[in-house]
């Protein structure tokens, strides 16, 4: 039986590291709950009926970690295309500005201001602390003390608003302008999603917004046979990855295929004009190479 190497990927022993090295910055009260007996705790436990507060002050720093943890797990992929990771890319045309960057881009460049044609893959961190912790002030020990199932919080993708945000992020790209049409966009996670959202990120793939909603945790839940830690959903709009060479040949993939985006909103009448002419054109390629000018000339007008 193959031994597959998982230590790359997200687990519980890199949210330790982000725990330990974010302790060195931030003070407790920025990254536990405080219940009412004074443990320090990551969640609130499902059963714990004491006075809850909300704690915002995380996120900041979860999301740094994340998307720098990211560009670094990205790295060998982006050397094998000759290319580089970038953190916070920015390209107008696309409609990724210094407020809204893509969070890490696999580009031609190490620049963080790119031109279209020089940005291969578009990729969007949507990570969070997956497990429950419990802190110890006066020693420093940190203990795992359960998997998402056991705590009131909803992580990474299990959040509809994170699902929701990721869409629409990526809708603005597709439709700023069509010098995104040829960039994949891929939605980085480290859970699973929701069942209410599988026919969404299938239809996402399918039509070409979104080439994937990924997670990189191959264990999120402590029972491995959990019905809820699915591999793939059955257009594999979303997949887990359960070793770092699976996500990487799916990454190279995406890049190295020659793909398109287009949506339109026409009549039957003027698909079969566009089709018609296209048609003429001498190879497949040629034909889609038209079929698409036409269409966008159209949607231009």
């Amino acid at each position: 039986m193959k031994v597959i190497n998982i230590s790359r990927l997200w687990s519980k022993n890199i949210e330790k590291e982000f725990f330990t090295k974010t302790l060195k910055v931030a003070v407790p009260e920025q990254l536990f709950y405080i219940t009412e007996d004074g443990r320090y705790i990551a969640y609130w436990p499902k059963n714990y009926k004491g006075i809850k507060a909300t704690l915002q002050s995380r996120n900041a720093f979860i999301g740094s970690f994340t998307e720098k943890w990211t560009k670094e797990l990205l790295e060998e992929t982006a050397e094998e295309l000759g290319a580089f990771t970038v953190q916070g890319v920015i390209c107008e045309d696309i409609g990724l500005s210094a407020k809204s960057p893509a969070d890490v881009a696999i580009c031609k460049t190490r620049d963080q201001h790119q031109k279209p044609e020089n940005i291969l893959m578009i990729i969007e961190v949507k990570m969070s602390i997956v497990w429950n912790w419990e802190y110890n002030p006066s020693t420093g020990e940190l203990k795992s003390i359960g998997d998402y199932t056991t705590h009131q919080g909803n992580p990474g993708l299990l959040r509809s608003d994170t699902i929701l945000k990721a869409i629409g992020k990526s809708i603005n790209i597709r439709v700023s302008s069509f010098k995104s049409a040829q960039i994949p966009i891929v939605i980085l996670g480290n859970t699973p999603i929701t069942d209410s959202y599988y026919e969404k990120v299938d239809h996402l793939k399918k039509t070409g917004v979104i080439q994937g909603f990924y997670s990189t945790n191959p264990q999120p839940l402590d029972d491995p046979i959990h019905k809820n830690n699915i591999k793939s959903t059955p257009g594999r709009g979303f997949l887990r990855f359960d070793s770092y060479e699976e996500m990487k040949q799916e990454l190279i993939n995406l890049i190295s295929e020659e793909q398109e985006f287009f949506s339109g909103m026409k009549t039957k009448k003027e698909l079969g004009k566009i089709i018609e002419i296209a048609n003429l054109e001498p190879t497949y390629e040629k034909k889609a190479e038209m079929f698409l000018k036409l269409l966008r000339d159209e949607n231009e007008r």
